[in-house]
């Protein structure tokens, strides 16, 4: 099957969850769960692998053991594809965030974000250059960015402002009910990201 959408009973379902977040409420409407908001990411999902890479749905139990919010479930969905970098989609009650790249990346994958801004100039350059145009398509990176400059690096750097990210990684907003195309042309849109994240950041070799 191909994915079509989400619709509007999918934020339905969120809003009647988060006023009634309880184990009794979801098994009771774990059919509509399925049907609105798991099946579809299911199929999106699908899609998303066969040009990005491995990925997951994220399950709806949320991990409360650390929380002083005892909620057993999230008032969304999501899923990610990708290797390196990869694209990324949050439905929620008030629409869809969509985008990709690389977000939290671990120590060593920062430094090599870093290191490849800071000494390689057609790096950085293609860099600056992807932040400039997803931030003219209304796009928001990730973040937020340090405030300071990273140790080992001048305020003055040329490029100061991306060697503060923390993410590489960036994201925009759609109608719960957006297109398909819709949402696979903010993907596409990501990709000169997730590249750049595959070529001069590479895989993890420690924890973020």
């Amino acid at each position: 099957m191909e994915f079509t959408g989400f619709t509007a009973a999918a934020g339905d379902f969120f809003t009647e969850l988060a006023a009634n977040n309880n184990r009794e409420f979801f098994t009771a409407h774990r059919e509509v769960y399925d049907r609105v908001v798991r099946h579809p990411l299911d199929l999106l999902l699908s899609e998303a692998e066969g040009e990005y890479g491995p990925g997951r749905v994220m399950r709806p139990n949320r991990d409360v053991r650390f929380s002083a919010d005892k909620s057993p479930y999230r008032i969304g969905a999501s899923m990610w594809a990708g290797t390196v970098g990869g694209v990324y989609l949050n439905l929620q009650p008030g629409g869809i965030d969509a985008g990709g790249g690389l977000y939290g990346p671990s120590r060593d994958q920062l430094e090599r974000g870093r290191r490849a801004i800071d000494a390689k100039p057609t790096a950085a350059a293609e860099l600056a250059g992807i932040v400039r145009r997803l931030e003219a398509d209304g796009f928001e990176l990730a973040g937020p960015s340090l405030t300071t400059s990273p140790k080992g690096f001048t305020r003055d750097h040329p490029h100061i402002a991306l060697l503060r990210l923390r993410h590489y990684a960036a994201l925009t907003q759609l109608p719960i009910d957006a297109s398909a195309d819709a949402i696979h042309d903010v993907w596409s849109r990501v990709k000169p990201l997730i590249e750049w994240t595959n070529t001069h950041i590479g895989a993890a070799t420690s924890q973020p």
